[in-house]
């Protein structure tokens, strides 16, 4: 609907362009147009307080300096209005935001923050709006002594962007996929490296970063988006008086034309490092063919190419998953560049291929198969419309935001139901509608790209920087370098000088809510096994949970438990084999996942759960379809098919060893944890860097019947009624069905013959509900280790890394001690005041902090860091602050905002209820840590650091994962992988 009228009031003047129901999504699109700038609005009305602001720039460089990447770091480091240094970081502390941060991708940058507070929605606002309008000139990359207050230690490259992409191109997927964007739009900005090849960053000049600021940060090429509940009227006064109205609108030229087409094929190799965790060290090899497709703004050509790929690639159904995966020619399928570029690509390949596969891989993938599964598609669209995340208005703008960006029409790629209905009128009219689009799209502008490893990779690169390091310093007079070393002096300086954050605006604790809102749940039973039921609004979906113990479980099996998780849903069950089994899935449920599970007790550091968890949803009327598969499950597995076995494996154990670069400090973490409490040692087991190991090595085996004749013991032990709970979230009205359904899958679990002692003696029961006493059948039975004796212990990973990722913690109390609120707050302060100006600011790195969690174990981190033993006397320094008291009460206050902002963050309709669900933390048990987290005092705080923290007090681990270290190597307190 095309409204004519002016939106106004006093000098503000915005253009209604439409407002249009998106009754799919429960929401109203309003377009609007700023008359004087240019600017476009999109705001999305519904009901849902997380509210949420965007503003994003198509940002279009036409080299790999880095340079818009370097600019969404350093526009949110000052501002005009807003001089402090960093002030996106120190928001972080001063609001009760549910999500802060900025994106640069290949072609716009975006600014998205969001919040459940009216008045913390317009403080951020405001400094967002400065920052983007009104940025203040900060460095992106800086030639340094390696000492700065030596002049004579060596220059060396430091900054944050640098490092942080030094990280990045340690991937080898996130390499490849780059690379393969770079060569599959090879005309305009898709050419370069939107985010900064790590060397060409150190090419980048003051003049270009300012030139691109200036035409490319301008209302005229700005779109701006707001969801949520609060007033539009509000958010377009702000934006106006803060940022459009000192405008005038511009021609930004910042317009990318597409990609022509090329008659032949072309093909292109490349290098990258050798995965030093892969299965077999001579299948590293990668290959993939990619074709040009369609204008992204062609919302509908999208939307069915968008199909056309699953089709083709996703699940065991689909014919390349046949014709690569299945024949174990390689162990999955690699990256893709899909739909955030002008033009969408369609890209299916190969890694872990031996050198002499490569050309059969090619062969296989020219023969464009094709398979029928399309009403499973839909399907699966069906339930991602009705699913409701917490970040909702985060996931709308990003999914329009590539569209958008090149002038498509936002509000039509929101309307999936109607291209669901033309797709399914074109379906019908032409019925070889999509092998048309077959023949229209892959045979022309076709690219192949293989990659294999180099041994020297890393050492190259590493002379290349080196060289560049040369070449810089040659040119150097004495005058050049004493100046060097006088502004590294400076900056120091600056950064060690308390920040005066007053002309910040803040929210007050007295802002926050004093209370928890209670979340009802109500207990009953399906045939003898305890369910908890939460009535909440989930639009037409039923979500389910079962927990089931491992206590049972014989040690000698506990280290394959991921790897049954893993595959028990996708090896087929009764009548099923694999391939029915996933096509039934796709076609009546969202997904069956089962995931291990380690719970630590919310009293004793020494006890814990184990377990593994089932999740799955459907629609209400799929609710006997989704169980009777659950029941085939349980009763009726397939461990008989070596070869599925196999294929699942290797691609598991490809995923983990990719996982690494990413995820680097949580693998840290997770093993400096490993020597502090039982739970620590599980999840290691789990989770962690030996996990990791444990699947190469099974990888590895030529014969898997060992391991097929394992999975049954398993199953035996976990998959039964008797150690299980259940819970089910669902609409007040759909309980009922849910309910009587659950009864009848429980019944129809197979009852054990016999029945099975626990593994460990020591077992403690508490009850599922806390108003009921320990004693009833109804109860959570926990693993109580008392003779654990925590120890220190440092490990080192030695990765083909060119940078750190370093992990320490401490064993400290459980969740419901009262000094376990003093520490939550303690970690974020540390974070705030002390470790991010140490580790980022200081030292380059891209990410570090303190982290307080319901393990009872406090964290030390950092990630993508150029230094490793030097951040670790970091952490020691940090505590060593906090000891002597060196905050405020505001900084105190702060903190508390942040850890307020994290345990009050929004839940989706699909969780309430869990924490009470998987770790018996009750409502009551919340409200009395959040009354001792309002309590934290100054005097608290110095006595919690001494007490827990302190040298001679504390029990650590310490854990690093990253390049050749030859001191560490020689000290023989570390033990080295």
């Amino acid at each position: 609907m095309f409204l004519l009228n002016i939106y106004s009031f006093n000098r503000l003047t915005f253009f209604f362009v439409q407002v249009t129901p998106v009754s799919d999504l429960f929401l109203t699109a309003v377009k609007l147009t700023h008359d004087s700038t240019g600017a476009q609005h999109l705001h999305l009305a519904r009901d849902d307080s997380n509210n949420l602001f965007s503003v994003q720039f198509r940002t279009t460089p036409m080299d790999s300096t880095g340079v818009p990447h370097i600019l969404e770091h350093t526009v949110l480091c000052g501002s005009k209005k807003y001089p402090c240094r960093d002030p996106f970081f120190n928001m972080l502390n001063r609001s009760l935001s549910t999500f802060m941060n900025a994106f640069t991708a290949s072609d716009y940058t975006m600014y998205p923050f969001s919040t459940q507070n009216a008045k913390d929605f317009q403080n951020l606002l405001s400094v967002y709006l400065d920052a983007v309008s009104y940025w203040t000139e900060q460095e992106g990359w800086r030639l340094e002594n390696e000492n700065p207050t030596d002049p004579n230690s060596p220059l060396v490259f430091k900054g944050v962007v640098f490092n942080e992409m030094k990280g990045a191109f340690c991937d080898s997927e996130s390499m490849y996929a780059q690379r393969l964007q770079n060569l599959l739009y090879p005309d305009h900005t898709y050419a370069v490296v939107s985010g900064g090849e790590p060397l060409t960053i150190l090419d980048l000049t003051w003049d270009q970063l300012k030139q691109f600021h200036a035409t490319h940060y301008h209302p005229s090429n700005a779109r701006f988006f707001t969801y949520g509940d609060l007033p539009l009227e509000q958010h377009l006064k702000q934006i106006h008086e803060n940022a459009l109205s000192r405008f005038e609108r511009i021609e930004p030229n910042t317009a990318v034309p597409l990609q022509p087409n090329w008659d032949k094929p072309r093909e292109y190799h490349m290098t990258c490092a050798p995965d030093a965790l892969a299965h077999d060290p001579h299948r590293q090899n990668t290959l993939c063919i990619a074709y040009l497709l369609g204008d992204i703004t062609d919302t509908f050509e999208v939307f069915t190419l968008s199909l056309l790929s699953s089709l083709m690639v996703s699940g065991p159904n689909s014919p390349f998953y046949k014709a690569l995966i299945e024949p174990k020619i390689g162990t999955d399928f690699s990256s893709v560049v899909g739909r955030n570029t002008r033009q969408a690509s369609f890209t299916v390949g190969l890694q872990g291929v031996a050198e002499a596969d490569l050309e059969k891989v090619k062969r296989i993938i020219l023969m464009l198969p094709h398979g029928i599964r399309i009403e499973a598609q839909l399907h699966k669209i069906e339930i991602q419309m009705k699913h409701q995340s917490t970040s909702f208005g985060l996931t709308l703008a990003c999914y329009i935001a590539p569209c958008w960006n090149h002038d498509g029409d936002p509000v039509k790629l929101l309307q999936i139901s109607e291209s669901v209905a033309e797709f399914r009128r074109c379906l019908r009219d032409h019925p070889y509608f999509l092998q048309d689009k077959v023949k229209q799209y892959f045979k022309v502008s076709r690219l192949t790209l293989s990659m294999s490893p180099d041994q020297f990779y890393f050492k190259k690169k590493a002379e290349e920087e080196e060289a560049k390091l040369q070449q810089k310093v040659a040119v150097l007079s004495k005058q050049d370098k004493k100046d060097i070393y006088e502004k590294g002096l400076q900056l120091l300086s600056a950064q060690s000088q308390p920040q005066d954050t007053s002309c910040l605006p803040a929210l007050k604790v007295s802002d926050i809510d004093p209370t928890v809102p209670a979340t009802p749940v109500q207990m009953g039973h399906a045939g003898g096994v305890p369910v908890q039921y939460c009535e909440q609004p989930t639009n037409g979906l039923v979500y389910f949970r079962a927990m089931c113990s491992l206590n049972t479980l014989p040690e000698d099996l506990k280290p394959y438990v991921p790897l049954f998780c893993s595959v028990i849903t996708r090896l087929g069950s009764g009548a099923l084999d694999y391939r029915q089994q996933a096509l039934l899935m796709e076609l009546k449920t969202g997904g069956l996942f089962i995931t291990p599970q380690v719970i630590p007790d919310s009293d004793d550091l020494d006890t814990y759960e184990q377990g593994i968890l089932l999740t799955s949803s459907c629609l209400e009327r799929n609710l006997p379809d989704m169980f009777h598969l659950w029941s085939g499950i349980f009763n009726n597995p397939h461990f008989d098919d070596n070869e599925r076995l196999r294929t699942l494996l290797t691609m598991d154990a490809q995923e983990l060893s990719n996982g690494i670069p990413n995820s680097g400090d949580v693998y840290a973490m997770t093993r400096a944890a490993r020597s502090l409490s039982p739970a620590g040692e599980l999840m290691e087991a789990f989770c962690g860097m030996e996990q990791v190991a444990f699947m190469k090595r099974i990888a590895e085996q030529s014969d898997l019947t060992d391991i097929l004749r394992k999975l049954p013991r398993i199953k035996r032990h976990l998959l039964s009624q008797d150690s299980m709970r259940c819970a089910i979230n669902a609409a007040p009205q759909n309980v009922p069905g849910a309910s009587l359904e659950l009864e009848k899958f429980v019944k129809s679990i197979t009852t054990r013959k016999k029945e099975l002692k626990p593994v460990r003696r020591n077992i403690i029961e508490k009850p599922l509900n806390p108003l009921v006493p320990t004693g009833s059948k109804r109860n959570r039975k926990l693993i109580s280790e008392p003779n654990f004796k925590p120890c220190q212990m440092k490990t080192y990973f030695q990765m083909p890394f060119p940078v750190y990722y370093v992990g320490q913690c401490v064993r400290t109390v459980p969740y419901s001690h009262q000094d376990h609120a003093s520490l939550c707050v303690l970690a974020q302060m540390m974070t705030a005041k002390f470790l991010h100006k140490e580790i980022r600011e200081k030292g380059g790195a891209y990410g570090g902090g303190a982290k307080m969690d319901h393990s009872g174990l406090f964290s030390f981190y950092s990630y993508r860091d150029p230094n490793s033993m030097q951040t670790l006397n970091v952490f020691r320094r940090a505590v060593d602050w906090a000891k002597a008291g060196q905050f405020s009460q505001q900084d105190i206050d702060e903190a508390k905002l942040s850890v307020f902002a994290a345990i009050d963050a929004p839940v989706a309709p699909s969780d309430k209820g869990m924490t009470r669900f998987l770790s018996g933390i009750s409502d009551e048990l919340k409200q009395q840590h959040r009354e001792q987290l309002f309590a934290v005092s100054h005097e608290a705080l110095t006595v919690v650091s001494a007490s827990y923290l302190g040298l001679g007090q504390r029990t650590c681990g310490v854990a690093i994962i990253g390049p050749e270290n030859e001191g560490i190597r020689k000290d023989p307190s570390w033990v080295v992988k």
